[in-house]
Protein backbone atom coordinates (compact mmCIF):
# COMPACT_ATOMS: atom_id res chain seq x y z
CA UNK A 1 0.00 0.00 0.00
CA UNK A 2 1.15 3.51 -0.78
CA UNK A 3 1.75 6.22 1.79
CA UNK A 4 1.67 9.92 0.97
CA UNK A 5 3.99 11.97 3.16
CA UNK A 6 2.99 15.62 2.92
CA UNK A 7 4.35 18.80 4.49
CA UNK A 8 4.11 22.56 4.22
CA UNK A 9 7.19 22.48 1.99
CA UNK A 10 8.83 19.59 0.14
CA UNK A 11 12.37 19.91 -1.14
CA UNK A 12 13.49 17.57 -3.93
CA UNK A 13 17.01 18.53 -2.79
CA UNK A 14 17.72 20.72 0.21
CA UNK A 15 19.28 23.37 -2.05
CA UNK A 16 16.29 23.47 -4.46
CA UNK A 17 13.16 25.62 -4.40
CA UNK A 18 10.42 24.00 -2.31
CA UNK A 19 7.12 22.61 -3.53
CA UNK A 20 4.55 24.37 -1.35
CA UNK A 21 2.02 21.93 0.13
CA UNK A 22 4.13 19.20 -1.43
CA UNK A 23 4.06 15.46 -1.04
CA UNK A 24 6.02 12.29 -1.66
CA UNK A 25 4.40 8.94 -2.40
CA UNK A 26 6.21 5.97 -0.89
CA UNK A 27 5.57 2.52 -2.36
CA UNK A 28 7.27 -0.17 -0.29
CA UNK A 29 10.90 1.03 -0.11
CA UNK A 30 10.80 3.34 -3.16
CA UNK A 31 9.58 6.79 -4.09
CA UNK A 32 6.53 6.47 -6.32
CA UNK A 33 6.01 10.16 -7.09
CA UNK A 34 6.83 13.69 -5.94
CA UNK A 35 4.57 16.71 -6.45
CA UNK A 36 1.84 18.74 -4.84
CA UNK A 37 -0.40 17.04 -2.32
CA UNK A 38 -3.51 17.71 -4.43
CA UNK A 39 -2.14 16.06 -7.57
CA UNK A 40 -0.72 13.06 -5.72
CA UNK A 41 -3.90 12.54 -3.69
CA UNK A 42 -5.81 12.44 -6.98
CA UNK A 43 -3.37 9.94 -8.50
CA UNK A 44 -3.23 7.76 -5.35
CA UNK A 45 -6.71 8.03 -3.78
CA UNK A 46 -6.34 4.87 -1.66
CA UNK A 47 -2.99 5.87 -0.14
CA UNK A 48 -2.58 6.40 3.57
CA UNK A 49 -1.66 10.02 4.35
CA UNK A 50 0.91 11.21 6.86
CA UNK A 51 0.82 15.00 7.26
CA UNK A 52 3.91 16.59 8.79
CA UNK A 53 4.47 20.15 9.97
CA UNK A 54 7.60 21.83 8.61
CA UNK A 55 9.84 20.87 5.71
CA UNK A 56 10.23 17.44 4.14
CA UNK A 57 13.18 16.47 1.98
CA UNK A 58 15.82 13.82 1.43
CA UNK A 59 17.21 12.18 4.53
CA UNK A 60 20.66 13.39 5.45
CA UNK A 61 24.15 11.96 5.51
CA UNK A 62 25.72 11.75 8.97
CA UNK A 63 29.29 12.73 8.21
CA UNK A 64 31.00 12.27 11.55
CA UNK A 65 31.41 9.73 14.32
CA UNK A 66 28.14 8.15 15.37
CA UNK A 67 26.81 9.51 18.67
CA UNK A 68 27.89 7.74 21.84
CA UNK A 69 25.35 5.31 23.23
CA UNK A 70 25.42 2.07 25.25
CA UNK A 71 24.99 -0.22 22.23
CA UNK A 72 25.58 -0.20 18.46
CA UNK A 73 21.79 -0.33 17.90
CA UNK A 74 21.30 2.78 20.02
CA UNK A 75 24.14 4.58 18.20
CA UNK A 76 22.42 3.90 14.86
CA UNK A 77 19.05 4.97 16.26
CA UNK A 78 20.63 8.24 17.45
CA UNK A 79 21.64 8.93 13.83
CA UNK A 80 18.10 8.18 12.61
CA UNK A 81 16.75 10.66 15.18
CA UNK A 82 18.89 13.33 13.48
CA UNK A 83 17.21 12.73 10.11
CA UNK A 84 20.14 10.80 8.64
CA UNK A 85 19.98 7.37 7.00
CA UNK A 86 23.45 7.35 5.44
CA UNK A 87 26.74 7.17 7.35
CA UNK A 88 30.32 7.29 6.18
CA UNK A 89 32.16 3.97 6.19
CA UNK A 90 35.08 5.53 8.06
CA UNK A 91 32.89 5.92 11.15
CA UNK A 92 31.35 2.45 11.10
CA UNK A 93 34.41 0.98 12.75
CA UNK A 94 33.22 -2.25 14.32
CA UNK A 95 31.38 -5.38 13.16
CA UNK A 96 28.61 -4.70 15.69
CA UNK A 97 28.06 -1.19 14.38
CA UNK A 98 28.04 -2.37 10.77
CA UNK A 99 25.52 -5.10 11.63
CA UNK A 100 23.29 -2.58 13.43
CA UNK A 101 23.41 -0.30 10.40
CA UNK A 102 22.48 -3.18 8.07
CA UNK A 103 19.60 -4.34 10.31
CA UNK A 104 18.16 -0.82 10.22
CA UNK A 105 18.69 -0.30 6.45
CA UNK A 106 21.13 2.55 7.12
CA UNK A 107 23.38 2.97 4.08
CA UNK A 108 27.12 2.87 4.66
CA UNK A 109 29.01 4.75 1.95
CA UNK A 110 32.68 5.50 1.28
CA UNK A 111 32.02 9.05 0.06
CA UNK A 112 29.15 11.57 0.28
CA UNK A 113 26.67 11.64 -2.57
CA UNK A 114 23.93 14.14 -3.42
CA UNK A 115 20.55 13.30 -1.95
CA UNK A 116 17.42 13.92 -4.06
CA UNK A 117 13.82 12.80 -3.99
CA UNK A 118 13.20 11.22 -7.39
CA UNK A 119 10.87 8.48 -8.60
CA UNK A 120 12.19 4.93 -8.14
CA UNK A 121 14.95 6.07 -5.73
CA UNK A 122 15.05 4.53 -2.29
CA UNK A 123 12.50 6.23 -0.04
CA UNK A 124 14.78 8.00 2.43
CA UNK A 125 13.00 11.09 3.79
CA UNK A 126 13.33 13.43 6.74
CA UNK A 127 11.08 16.14 8.15
CA UNK A 128 12.44 19.13 10.06
CA UNK A 129 10.72 21.90 12.02
CA UNK A 130 11.57 25.61 11.88
CA UNK A 131 14.45 25.10 14.36
CA UNK A 132 15.95 22.33 12.16
CA UNK A 133 15.03 19.67 14.72
CA UNK A 134 14.10 16.35 13.14
CA UNK A 135 10.41 15.51 13.42
CA UNK A 136 10.43 12.25 11.46
CA UNK A 137 12.77 9.97 9.53
CA UNK A 138 11.76 7.46 6.87
CA UNK A 139 14.45 4.93 5.96
CA UNK A 140 13.87 2.66 2.95
CA UNK A 141 10.15 3.40 3.16
CA UNK A 142 9.77 2.67 6.89
CA UNK A 143 9.02 5.32 9.48
CA UNK A 144 11.94 4.74 11.85
CA UNK A 145 11.74 7.91 13.96
CA UNK A 146 8.90 10.20 14.94
CA UNK A 147 9.29 12.90 17.54
CA UNK A 148 6.49 12.74 20.05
Amino acid sequence: METIHTADRVFVAWDSDPIENGAVVVVQDRIGAVGTYEELRERFPQARVRRWPGSLGPARLHDGPLPDAPSPRERVHAVLKLGAVVVLEAYVDSPGLRAAAERNDVSVVSAPRPARLVETARADLAVFDETEACIATVCAGRLVHRRK
